[in-house]
């Protein structure tokens, strides 16, 4: 009996160019091609595990509404737990969104990857809190606060695995998918297009120290270090793990297309995952999957 084609989709860590998943997920169901199974670092996590719980929409509707002040607002600091940012409030919207749901009980199979630097190994969720997870899994060190279980002090998954292809080796799909957000450079950097240019001068002026270079003393700020020393570890990682554990299918998003801490380009980066996954269906195998989609079935 013939049945619907189905991929593993392993989504990869990248601050905020994780964006770019929603942009793949949306045209990857567009095309009737069946995520089966999720599995993801950091923002993969927290992307794969809203799509799993089916609240993918209305995050999107959320993070295409905020600016760089609406980002900033966002932050509530705290120099005491091992992190500059606590991300009470960043979850506590989450929450809304989610609910009180556990891993095991949604509708399509997923893990989030995080890091244990105590034992110094990389930890599957595959059970519990789905909330908890994703919230280990996006903890970039030193920034957000670790989350603590147990013996463990669980920090981005994307230390040790940026793109964890091994979890989903196990299952019965037709293709692995692996979303890559550290792709090569493309063009310029995205800008976001909703802003005037009067209030983009204003939103970099108050969140200059944060985000942006210090451009009168020709300086890094603390963020800026932050972002390219995790940048390039996670692309040294990213590449060692493709090796170890190809997928069938990349999609490679370019590393430029924005900054780990750009979270209020949601529009532009979304795009950007819309016309990479565009571009692999059209050169990969999963051409071929749609084209089995088209004729009402497969023979998987």
């Amino acid at each position: 009996m013939k049945s619907k084609p189905a991929i593993s989709l392993v989504l990869g860590s990248g601050g905020a160019r994780g964006y770019a998943h929603i942009g793949v997920i949306e045209v990857l169901e567009r095309h009737g091609i069946t995520i089966a199974s999720i599995s993801g670092a950091s923002m993969g996590a927290l992307v794969g595990g809203l799509h799993a719980a089916g609240a993918l929409e209305e995050y999107t509707r959320w993070v295409l509404t905020l600016d760089a002040l609406d980002v900033a607002s966002l932050l509530d600091f705290s120099f005491a737990a091992g992190g500059i940012i606590e991300g009470e409030k960043v979850f506590g919207r989450l929450a809304e969104m989610i609910g009180d749901r556990k891993i095991e009980d949604l509708p399509i199979p997923f893990t989030a990857v995080a890091t244990d630097i105590i034992r110094q190994k990389e930890v599957w969720f595959q059970r519990g809190d789905l909330l908890e997870a994703i919230r280990a899994s996006i903890a970039i060190p030193s920034v957000f606060t670790p989350v603590r279980k147990g013996e463990m002090v669980l920090v981005d998954g994307g230390v040790l695995n940026p793109l964890p292809v091994a979890p989903a080796q196990a299952d019965m799909t037709d293709l692995i998918v692996a979303v890559n957000l550290y792709g090569e450079h493309e063009g310029e950097p995205v800008q976001p297009r909703r802003e005037s240019l009067r209030r983009r001068e204003r939103i970099e002026a108050a969140v200059r120290d944060l985000f942006r270079r210090n451009e009168t003393k020709g300086r890094l700020s603390m963020f800026d270090v932050l972002d390219k020393t995790f940048d390039t570890m996670q692309d040294v990682f990213t590449r060692y793990r493709l090796a170890g554990y190809p997928p069938d299918v990349t999609i490679d998003i370019p590393m430029n297309v924005c900054n780990t801490f750009d979270f209020h380009k949601a529009e532009e980066v979304i795009e950007a995952g819309r016309i990479a996954a565009e571009g692999a269906l059209a050169e990969s195998p999963l051409r071929e999957l749609i084209h089995s989609v088209r004729k009402g079935g497969h023979h998987g």
